[in-house]
């Protein structure tokens, strides 16, 4: 979204060339896709925290720099290590997804999709009040709230005891988990007394190479082309409506005019509003009609309401306009949401943040795709029909995923498709928060 006004204003204001303004966007989702590898190794040989920690400071600090660019170089520089610091965002999630029992994971796991959506909401509202006095201000104002987040990650987030107890650390997690029951008002002394111990249950070292052995390469594959999908789709439509809403800016920036182009910032803000609706319904469907279902739905509608805004485009309304790009927002919204969760769920500890990272990484190379296929040269009726077909291809790679609503976390694979008929159980984990203090005691003492 910041992109969306930074990469117009600058296109006037350094007179760049249309090819050159969709570098600008894609230079960060390369970041993304370097980031996402790296910090997600990290995220499992290292710590979930650490990687956490080093992905909010890089994606702080060099947000900050953004402000002080001083040309087209150095300014691709420095949103190329923004998007690498982005590319860590999976490890925070996976630390909130270990931590939440089945009953309420998938809910929980949605409710803070809420901060992105405000924060998709914050960044219209930045740009309108200083965007046409300093982009510099614009940048910073975007940079603060991530700041502010990183320090609160730095105080508050500890380390995964579900990651702990797979490298072998089970004292540290048994030391978080006491202090998450005393937080919670939860007698530590009755929960975790001193004759409890957590079953040890240590895990095979893995890596990348491994998401394509035998055992998760089909289930790979449906995951990367679903995150390729999902993120041409998602910010395919910010994009789209950013150049249909705005074309008279596009044209003035194209024109090399100068000066701070002007933005349709009302039709932006509805549109970009429809997240909080899209993430509203998806909390309170997900656990009901489940991953897979609410995925394929998304998917479809949101590629039918996008090839409809495409078509009408130049001849419709701007109210009908902002109706159709409302709901595609929507849509994109809760099968982004969707799949991030059924990501997360469907993996298992000792590869959860590489194979999740993997998959944010070709969504990443979705994302960096996105500009190109949606850029001014392309006629925007080609644009729209592109954008259902992808949309259909992912809806049926959505479809062919395994269903992990109301499974433990990480034992759930393709073959337990096969298998739900019969055994609705799942596999025991190391730990679990949603039984009764007994029936925990006979899951976790030694």
């Amino acid at each position: 979204m910041l992109l969306s006004f930074l990469s117009l204003t600058l296109q006037s204001e350094w007179e760049l060339s249309p090819r050159q303004t969709a570098s600008m966007t894609a230079c960060v989702f390369a970041g993304s896709l370097v980031g996402t590898l790296t910090l997600g190794y990290l995220g499992d040989h290292v710590g979930r925290r650490p990687a956490f920690l080093l992905s909010s400071a890089i994606i702080s600090l060099f947000g900050v720099f953004t402000a002080f660019a001083t040309g087209y170089a150095s300014l691709l520089g420095i949103r190329f290590a923004v998007g690498f610091g982005v590319g860590g965002l999976t490890v925070p999630f996976d630390i909130f997804a270990e931590f939440l029992p089945k009953k309420h994971r998938g809910k929980q796991l949605l409710f803070i999709e809420y901060f992105w959506t405000l924060g998709s909401l914050m960044t219209p509202l930045f740009a309108y009040l200083v965007l046409e006095t300093s982009w510099r201000l614009f940048v910073i104002l975007c940079a603060i709230p991530c700041v502010i987040s990183g320090f609160m990650g730095l105080c508050l987030v500890p380390e995964s005891p579900r990651w702990l107890i797979s490298v072998g650390k089970a004292d540290k997690a048994m030391a978080i988990l006491r202090r998450a029951a005393t937080v919670n008002g939860i007698d530590v002394d009755v929960q975790f007394h001193e004759g409890v111990n957590l079953r040890n249950e240590k895990v095979e070292e893995s890596g990348f190479l491994d998401l394509l052995s035998q055992r998760w390469r089909k289930l790979t594959i449906l995951l990367w082309l679903t995150w390729i999908g999902y993120a041409i789709g998602y910010y395919g439509c910010i994009l789209l409506v950013t150049r249909v809403f705005d074309a008279e800016a596009v044209e003035a920036a194209e024109r090399g005019e100068g000066g701070t182009p002007t933005f349709d910032y009302r039709a932006i803000f509805i549109s970009a509003s429809a997240e909080v609706l899209g993430l509203f319904i998806v909390i309170h469907t997900v656990d009901r009609m489940g991953r897979i279902p609410s995925q394929t739905a998304s998917y479809i509608f949101g590629g039918g309401f996008l090839f409809s805004f495409a078509m009408l485009a130049g001849t419709a309304s701007n109210s009908t306009l902002t109706g159709i790009a409302f709901c595609a927002r929507m849509f994109e919204m809760m099968g982004s949401c969707v799949t991030w969760v059924s990501t997360a769920e469907i993996l298992t500890t000792e590869i959860r943040t590489t194979g999740h990272s993997t998959a944010n990484a070709m969504g990443r190379l979705g994302a960096f795709c996105s500009p190109y296929l949606i850029g001014a040269d392309n006629p925007i009726k080609s644009v729209g029909v592109t954008m259902l077909v992808i949309h259909f291809i992912t809806a049926l790679c959505a479809w062919n995923l395994p269903e992990s609503k109301g499974k433990d976390l990480g034992h759930t694979s393709l073959e337990d498709v096969a298998n739900d008929e019969t055994d609705d159980s799942g596999n025991e984990m190391a730990f679990r928060y949603d039984e009764t203090p007994q029936e925990i005691e006979k899951v976790i003492i030694t």
